[in-house]
């Protein structure tokens, strides 16, 4: 699979049709890895032609704004913004919701303004206009499915309906959790709470999120985040489930399940 960034295109004098922005740990965690490799094989075989900044992204900077450092925001927001404006990017796509909320919410106050979505959000449109099919009777035919909605994602940006969407494609049973939509219950990374150890108290955020799905039964947790990833996982393995209840990103059940020309 071939992937050019921005610079290549520029060298050839041309725009692509959106910018996948891949985020820190779509290019640097191991597990979120393979949600970028999914997510851009879907982005491929739908014939989108797309492009990344490689070593020109840089941290969007939402981990150091919620953990105070607004000094450190704005310096690495502001490299972003000149670099994302000098390849005059309009439309713009990430796997991450912190990536999509800090671009979409954060980045315009600073003269960054872009057409961005979530790729749950692209997904689902793609899905809905055909341009990737689901086989029927795919690997989750039957599956009792479970969707974890992200704070970023749901209360922060209100986007509950598109990740349901696809997740229905699947020909799975979607089962939903008690806490979800609006009144979803965090993962236990957001805030920057992913770098720092756990306050005292009787039980981590995570374990009480993972129990609660696994009273579903279920055979897969949904996600759409890769902090929720890492949540969620080390949660199932913590109640030693990780051998009968899978947790994967959206796009990975998209790329198993989609009809191949």
């Amino acid at each position: 699979m071939q992937v050019k960034t921005m610079a290549e295109f520029a060298a050839e004098d041309k725009q692509p049709e959106i910018l996948f922005w891949v985020g820190c740990a779509g290019s640097f965690d191991d597990r979120a890895q393979k949600i970028t490799r999914a997510f851009a094989e879907i982005l491929t075989a739908a014939g989108i032609e797309f492009a990344i900044l490689g070593d020109e992204e840089a941290c969007t900077g939402d981990p150091a704004r919620r953990a105070g450092n607004e000094f450190l925001f704005q310096m690495v927001a502001l490299q972003n913004i000149e670099t994302l404006n000098m390849y005059g990017v309009k439309k713009m796509v990430t796997a991450c919701p912190h990536c999509f909320n800090t671009i979409k919410n954060e980045y315009p106050a600073l003269g960054g303004h872009y057409d961005i979505v979530h790729h749950t959000q692209l997904l689902q449109e793609l899905i809905n206009d055909g341009r990737i099919k689901m086989t029927e009777g795919g690997d989750f035919k039957g599956k009792r499915i479970t969707y974890h909605d992200s704070c970023y994602l749901g209360r922060a940006n209100g986007i509950y309906e598109a990740p349901r969407d696809v997740l229905r494609s699947l020909d799975g049973q979607l089962v939903e959790m008690k806490r979800s939509r609006q009144n979803g219950l965090c993962c236990g990374a957001g805030g920057a709470q992913m770098w720092k150890e756990d306050e005292p108290g009787d039980k981590r955020v995570n374990m009480e999120r993972t129990d609660e799905a696994l009273t579903l039964n279920p055979d897969i947790i949904a996600v759409n985040c890769p902090f929720c990833m890492t949540m969620m996982n080390d949660g199932v393995t913590g109640r030693q489930a990780q051998d009968k209840v899978m947790v994967y990103d959206l796009s990975e059940l998209v790329v198993r399940s989609m009809a191949r020309s």
